[in-house]
Parts: structure tokens; C-alpha cells; sequence
């Protein structure tokens, strides 16, 4: 990737160290059966105005089906910086000359912006900070539920889309910070009482 800055695995110290996951971790093994391998999905935000809340979502409707019970399993997530062009040697020049931070959250639920970390919605986030020196620092929090032990272990997503929200403290003139996320996810079929109990909470979580 160049001169991306990927940010991942690693709990945060910028933005949400000590709190709750969004949804409880799996109970068991049996919760879940798998119907496909691993796969990655993609999106990519552009942030060109400072201060201001930059949206894009990923469509989840052909992974997910209430009637078959039929479920999206969100193993991992990834977030790529990277400045206005693909060939840019990171996003240091998006910041013009001032320090700036640009954060990024993954929701299952249109909040309209960037959320409290409480949010039971929050499916993952991570921060990039710039300083006056030139340098880049990351962080990613790293919820249970969503990152496990093993591959089994993961979020259960059963909305019809992943939202993505960024923003950024500075934005050089003409310039844009590209914020790719790769969710490394698989399909499932849950039982009936599981399917029930995650489609309540998630419905709980819009109050």
C-alpha cells in the first residue's frame, strides 16, 4: 500500500480504551453455522473539509436474509489513511502545516454522525493523529465480540448495512484524507432464539 498508514488490532489510547463491547461476545460454539469462507469487504471514505462528519456505507442485502435467519459474522476491521491521491507517500500532506486528528467509526446503525463509544451500534474505530514535527500516530479499538480467539469468534451483524463515518480536526487547501475499511467478515445461519435475541438488541440500540 505504499506509504498507507493501516491501523489495526491494537486497543486505543485516543479514543475508546475502557469501554464496553457494542454487543456480547458469542456464548458458544453452536450459536452459529458457517455457509461461506472468509471474504473482505470494502469501502473507501474522502474526507475533504475540516470539522465536518464524511459518511459512506456498505449495502449488506445480498449477505443478509431475516428469513432464512441468515446473518453477517464481522471477524475483523481495518482502516487504511491515505492521502488525496493513491500515490501520495502517506496523508502527511493532507494537513497542510498544523497538527490535526482524523477519526473513523463502523456502525450497524445510521447515528448521522461520530458516536460515544457506549454505543451499542459501534462496531469498530480508530483514530490517525498528526503532529506539528510531521509525525503520524494510530490506534484501533479492539472489542471482544467483534475480534476473538478464534475464527469462529466474531460480530453478528443482521442489518442491512455497515455505516461509516469520519472526520478529520484539518484539511489542507485542495487536499482530502482516503480512508479505507476492509471488513474481514464470513456468512452464517443462526438459530431462531439467537437470530430473535441479536435483531432485539440491535433494535434496542436505535433507542
Amino acid at each position: 500500500m505504499g506509504g498507507a498508514k493501516v491501523v489495526r488490532g491494537s486497543r486505543s489510547v485516543n479514543s475508546c480504551t475502557e469501554t464496553t463491547p457494542g454487543h456480547p461476545p458469542k456464548r458458544d460454539d453452536t450459536m452459529a453455522t458457517k455457509k461461506t469462507a472468509m471474504f473482505t469487504l470494502t469501502e473507501r471514505l474522502t474526507i475533504n473539509q475540516a470539522n465536518t462528519d464524511t459518511f459512506a456505507a456498505i449495502d449488506l442485502g445480498s449477505y443478509v436474509d431475516v428469513g432464512d435467519r441468515q446473518a453477517l459474522q464481522v471477524h475483523s476491521v481495518d482502516f487504511i489513511f491515505q492521502g488525496t491521491s493513491s500515490s501520495d507517500v502517506g496523508p502527511t500532506g493532507s494537513f497542510g502545516a498544523t497538527t490535526a486528528g482524523v477519526g473513523v467509526q463502523l456502525t450497524d446503525l445510521n447515528r448521522g454522525g461520530l458516536v460515544f463509544c457506549n454505543d451499542r451500534a459501534l462496531v469498530a474505530s480508530g483514530v490517525l493523529n498528526f503532529d506539528s514535527d510531521g509525525f503520524l500516530s494510530q490506534a484501533t479499538d479492539l472489542y471482544p465480540d467483534n475480534f476473538g480467539k478464534g475464527s469462529d469468534d466474531g460480530r453478528y451483524v443482521v442489518n442491512d448495512q455497515l455505516y461509516i463515518t469520519g472526520r478529520s480536526t484539518a484539511i489542507g487547501a485542495d487536499e482530502a484524507v482516503n480512508v479505507t475499511v476492509r471488513v474481514n467478515a464470513s456468512i452464517v445461519t443462526l438459530g431462531a432464539k439467537d437470530f430473535m435475541a441479536i435483531a432485539i438488541q440491535s433494535t434496542a440500540a436505535d433507542n
